[in-house]
């Protein structure tokens, strides 16, 4: 049983390292596996024969054998990293139970056992009608009280003890399989193609851990993209394939340098590439919370789906839809913002476990022409769908409440979604929206009260009038924002695709955002995001100039 004491004195952020050290030992064990290869490829070039090729046979079963202790390394940097986040969240709600004792006079042992005691210090308390008079009285706690800070302290032991048994438990198989061998033959077969989720999720939890180490190992582009696969099996198989992709693309990229100066335009995109995947990599290494990757692909403008904290464990799950120009360079300012929620999350509940993701699994419209139009939001919408329900699948636990999030072009997508295939989520919240393909929030498929939304008095999306004048000008404009600002639109909420969600004669709920244009629903002073926060937690939002 994990104590009072012990509680006080865990150190997540010491965990948390040890999580990114085992996390960092794939660099090297992959260098390691390259070595091998190259010498392989050296000895073949100058050696034949029988014995040669027992010697090739003998580095290619070393390097395999390596190569498959990787997952079994970002295993270990997930069970660490979650053991941390659990830990934090439970001396979160240690913290609480202690300030809770402070204010009502609770007096908690070295034990942990809380208790009325003797009447605390004086607390200063205005009384009688005169400003300023004070009278100071003893604070005595009640019956209540003592129950309310021993009840939260059973939750956060009971919440760090779990979590010190559950990683002890995987650890213990870890450290067994590394005995036994990491990997096995898979079980035959693979989920019919189309299949739901929940039957892939019954597929995959049918599976041995090394079964499913040999599939992480040997099939990672179709285990990392597979909905209702766990989003730690993804995350396993993502960053082997995301170091996968680097290595080739560096390589193209030496060769494309060394060659011929012809093909420009090939070097260009493979330049881009890369980049994209350097930042994409540079934004997995950075935390705590920990990054989950989903899925990614890094070519054309580019995609990605990244998870700030383990979705399946969290008690609250924030999915965002980014808008458009939106690609795989943006990545990590994109995830910012859903990282600015989380925060905010933690800080109006900071004894809750919470995961906010980037879901950019569509092509974003590049020009204003394009985002005049759904079909790119059409488009996403059964892979959107599809996520939805896997992360209902994979949830562990009593379900988690989702919300589903879009910014501008991103709202057009989520409310064709969930008007076209239906969206597994609590609540729905647009901001910044140019319409989201209804005019009345029940046609969303979900009922009017859960779905939400904002716009800034000076976002420009206000002044978007719907198809007919504006199609015309866009092509005369030079940039988005001239043709928004061009145009005025009488003042009856209608947009471009449809009538305004912030508007109340849509049918569903608004929160307050300030005057921060187009992009600036994240910026901390601004009540958008505590709103945001806020639908994402379930507490109460306040009224627009409430």
């Amino acid at each position: 049983m994990t104590g009072y004491a012990q509680l006080w004195r865990a150190a997540p952020s010491q965990w948390a390292d040890a999580a990114a050290a085992w996390g960092g030992l794939t660099g090297p064990v992959r260098r390691r596996c390259q070595g091998l290869a190259d010498r392989a490829g050296r000895l073949r070039t100058g050696w034949s024969g029988g014995a040669a090729a027992a010697a090739g046979d003998r580095l290619a079963g070393l390097r395999n054998e390596l190569a498959d202790v990787l997952p079994a390394l970002v295993e270990t940097d997930q069970v660490l990293a979650e053991f941390a986040a659990r830990l934090r969240t439970a001396k979160a709600r240690l913290a609480e139970a202690v300030a809770l004792a402070d204010r009502t006079g609770v007096q908690i042992d070295r034990h942990g056992v809380a208790s009325a005691g003797p009447p605390s210090l004086p607390a200063r308390r205005w009384v009688g009608p005169e400003a300023g008079v004070f009278r100071a009285e003893p604070t005595v706690a009640g019956a209540a009280d003592v129950a309310r800070v021993a009840a939260i302290l059973r939750d956060a032991l009971a919440l760090a003890d779990a979590a010190d048994r559950e990683a002890t438990g995987r650890l213990d198989e870890l450290a067994t399989a590394a005995r036994t061998g990491w990997v096995a033959s898979p079980a035959a077969g693979w989920p019919a193609a189309g299949s739901a989720p929940a039957l892939v999720r019954a597929w995959w939890a049918g599976l041995s851990p090394a079964q499913r180490r040999w599939l992480v190992r040997h099939e990672p582009a179709r285990v990392g993209r597979l909905d209702g696969v766990p989003a730690a099996a993804r995350d396993q198989a993502n960053r082997l394939l995301l170091a996968d992709r680097r290595d080739a693309l560096a390589a193209a990229h030496r060769q494309l340098s060394a060659g011929e100066p012809g093909d420009r335009a090939g070097l260009r995109r493979v330049e881009a590439a890369l980049s994209g995947l350097d930042g994409l990599a540079g934004r997995l290494a950075a935390g705590p919370p920990r990054a989950y990757l989903l899925g990614f692909d890094e070519r054309a403008d580019g995609r990605a789906v990244v998870a700030l904290g383990n979705p399946d464990r969290s008690a609250q799950v924030l999915t965002y839809v980014p808008g458009m120009t939106t690609d795989l360079a943006d990545v990590p300012g994109e995830l910012s913002r859903a990282g600015r929620v989380l925060a905010r999350c933690a800080g109006i509940a900071p004894g809750t476990e919470t995961a906010a993701l980037l879901w950019l699994d569509y092509d974003a419209p590049d020009f204003l022409p394009e985002a005049s139009s759904p079909a790119q939001a059409r488009d996403a919408g059964p892979a959107l769908h599809r996520f939805q329900e896997g992360l209902r699948a994979t949830h562990e636990g009593p379900p988690a409440r989702l919300t589903v999030l879009g910014h501008s072009y991103g709202s057009v997508v989520v409310g064709g979604t969930a008007r076209d295939h239906g969206l597994a989520a609590d609540a729905l919240v647009f901001v910044g929206s140019p319409g989201v393909g209804v005019d009345r929030a029940e046609a969303l498929r979900l009922p009017p009260e859960r779905v939400w939304a904002s716009t800034a008095p000076d976002d420009v999306i206000r002044l978007v009038e719907p198809p007919g004048q504006l199609a015309a000008r866009a092509a005369l404009a030079t940039s988005p924002l001239a043709t928004a600002v061009s145009l005025l639109r009488p003042d009856d909420h209608r947009l471009w695709f449809g009538h305004d969600p912030a508007d109340p004669g849509f049918g569903g709920r608004t929160f307050a955002s300030a005057r921060a244009g187009h992009a600036g629903y994240w910026e901390p002073d601004n009540p958008a995001l505590d709103g945001m926060a806020r639908i994402v937690l379930g507490r109460p939002v306040p009224a627009p100039g409430g």
